[in-house]
């Protein structure tokens, strides 16, 4: 645990196989512990989570707007959304009835028994039809959100857990990648360093900037456009289940694909290919991203496909500028330790391509 605590063990410290074991463990023991504490705060603010997640979802149904959708469940809910405006309609024209009949009692004074009678009935009717009409738009449902549903017994528990535990991994996973990287990065030598600790501090914030994208922009138009896609052929209800998979599956894929500088970065200083290379065939790569981009967002919607695209391909021109510039600043044969002769022929074929 000491291990886990006081950072990376030096590249010229020799440990034994026993000793790599138990900074291992006392490093797993820090990442679960991590969690641990991280689930016990997403679990007590559950609800502020699930929130967050439902958000993209409780929009999608068009209840006011000029659009009229055939989805059963949207027009019974607009159907009580009017019933709603009309009973209050009614509440308002009964009152102003039963007060109209009350001045008139209040100011006339020759009227008979039986006419006092009649408009005290009159009154009275007016004003029960005021209180049902009250009542009646009480009880009108005031949540007009769609949210998901649960069909199981211990679905709402299963589910609450679930959610739960990924909120929690990603507000671990900065000390989680902080703890693989201290196990790892000994095993560099001090100028592999120079580019390594760079591209493992890139990761998370990549992923992380990824997922705020994918949740912020993508999430929502890709939730709209299927929710309402056929919806007068069906009765759409939302299992809590699949669609929290849905939407973490599909926010996690957009980290992932954010992480294109780091491809870049690797595969060139790696030698593979060069910047001029990856620059010189765009076409092909922007074909990549695309496929990329549809496995990712599984909509046939082109617009939540192209909005997935463009940070990406944008990501990926960066990803081609920085790898020049830092090949330039230190080519990649000085980097991994090879000798001046063979750092010149990289170079020079490099010039040839």
């Amino acid at each position: 645990m000491a291990t886990a605590l006081r950072g990376p063990v030096k590249h010229d410290e020799h440990l034994s196989l026993v000793e790599h074991l138990d900074e291992l463990r006392s490093r797993l023991i820090v990442c679960v512990l991590a969690l641990v504490v991280c689930f016990g705060l997403t679990f007590w603010q559950n609800e502020a989570v699930l929130d967050v997640i439902n958000e993209p979802l409780k929009n999608t149904q068009n209840l006011e707007g000029e659009k009229r959708s055939n989805d059963p469940l949207e027009q019974s809910a607009r159907f009580q959304i009017e019933t709603g405006k009309s009973a209050r309609a009614n509440q308002l024209a009964a009152r102003r009835q039963r007060l109209a009949i009350e001045a008139q009692l209040a100011l006339a004074d020759d009227l008979s028994r039986g006419q006092r009678a009649a408009l005290e009935l009159a009154r009275d009717g007016w004003f029960a039809a005021e209180r049902a009409s009250a009542r009646q738009a009480e009880a009108v449902p005031s949540n007009r959100e769609r949210l998901p549903v649960t069909l199981g017994v211990a679905e709402p528990f299963t589910t609450t857990m679930s959610v739960a535990f990924y909120a929690a991994l990603l507000l671990a996973l900065p000390l989680i990648l902080y703890q693989a990287y201290a196990f790892v990065i000994p095993a560099f030598e001090p100028g592999e360093r120079r580019i390594a600790v760079p591209l493992l501090m890139l990761v998370p914030v990549l992923f992380l900037g990824g997922v705020a994208f994918g949740y912020f922009v993508v999430l929502p138009r890709a939730v709209e456009f299927l929710q309402n896609f056929n919806d007068d052929e069906f009765d759409i209800l939302i299992q809590a289940r699949d669609y929290y998979k849905f939407a973490i599956m599909f926010v996690a894929g957009i980290g992932v694909l954010f992480q294109i500088p780091v491809g870049v970065l690797i595969v060139t200083r790696l030698g593979i290919v060069t910047p001029r290379q990856l620059q010189r065939n765009w076409g092909y790569v922007l074909l990549g991203i695309a496929v990329l981009a549809a496995v990712a967002t599984p909509t046939p919607d082109p617009v939540t496909m192209t909005l997935a695209m463009l940070p990406l391909f944008v990501l990926f021109e960066l990803s081609i500028l920085i790898a020049a510039w830092v090949n330039r600043v230190s080519p990649p044969g000085s980097l991994w330790g090879d000798d001046d002769e063979e750092v010149a022929l990289a170079h020079s074929d490099e010039d040839e391509d």
